[in-house]
């Protein structure tokens, strides 16, 4: 068969990766002698692979990570109060992200909590893993217009295809009812079903600055810790101890 005409039925047939290299497997098979069925099989394999990359690099650009923040260029040396193995499993590890289970990473600014929650969620995603991240405050504000033109639940349906949720330093989110109402419906809306890692500076017991009503907070907490592991991160702010050092 005419190349052109091969070439013009495999985009008709979506199949990019055999088009890209039909040709230099049909050269391997020829000097190897390989079988029909094993040509085939090549070919498939090929395609399988190619999709799955191109999936891995769709879902990468939707998440929004923060580029750069990956589990490389995370400074684990420099962590003396948390695991770098109980890390490295949730990274390497879909079984809690499937189990919608949680994680929360407590501790004060400076010390890593974004830069790990969005690499353990870029290692995700190379797992088929999908992610969003997004500071709290940003999304409660994108919740809240959708309240207003009574389209809450449609935002909520779209971050549902999402099996991992990072919610960023949600101890900024502004103590108003409107507000802090739709960051419940989405924690309530996604308990036992989906997964969150949340970062934050402030304990538990001081979420009720977050929520209208302590009630509310307890609510929250409740659904976010039934199915959570829970980090404290204990140290010295990285940022403030890299500015103290480029001062001397």
């Amino acid at each position: 068969m005419d190349s052109p005409i091969l070439l013009k039925q495999l985009k008709q047939l979506r199949l990019k990766s055999i088009r890209e290299s039909y040709e230099e497997l049909s050269q391997r098979a020829e000097n190897d002698r390989w079988s029909y069925q094993h040509y085939l099989a090549a070919l498939c394999d090929q395609e399988l692979a190619g999709r799955q990359q191109r999936r891995i690099e769709r879902h990468i650009l939707e998440s929004k990570l923060p580029i750069g923040k990956t589990l490389d260029t995370f400074e684990f040396d420099k962590l003396t109060s948390v695991s770098t193995p109980q890390m490295m499993s949730f990274a390497e590890s879909t079984k809690w992200v499937k189990q919608a289970q949680n994680l929360i990473l407590f501790g004060p600014s400076g010390v890593g909590k974004s830069h790990l929650a969005a690499a353990i969620g870029r290692r995700l995603i190379d797992q088929e893993i999908r992610v969003y991240f997004t500071k709290t405050t940003t999304l409660v504000q994108k919740l809240q217009l959708a309240y207003d033109d009574k389209k809450l639940q449609n935002e909520l349906e779209k971050l549902a295809k999402y099996d991992l949720l990072i919610l960023d330093d949600i101890g900024y989110v502004k103590k108003t009812t409107a507000e802090t109402s739709v960051l419940f419906e989405l924690i309530a809306d996604r308990y036992e079903s989906k997964s969150l890692i949340i970062t934050a500076n402030q304990p538990f017991d001081k979420w009720d600055t977050i929520f209208p009503s302590s009630e509310m907070a307890v609510a929250a907490v409740d659904r976010i810790i039934h199915h959570a592991t829970i980090i404290n991160i204990n140290e010295k702010s990285f940022r403030k101890m890299a500015c103290i050092n480029a001062g001397k």
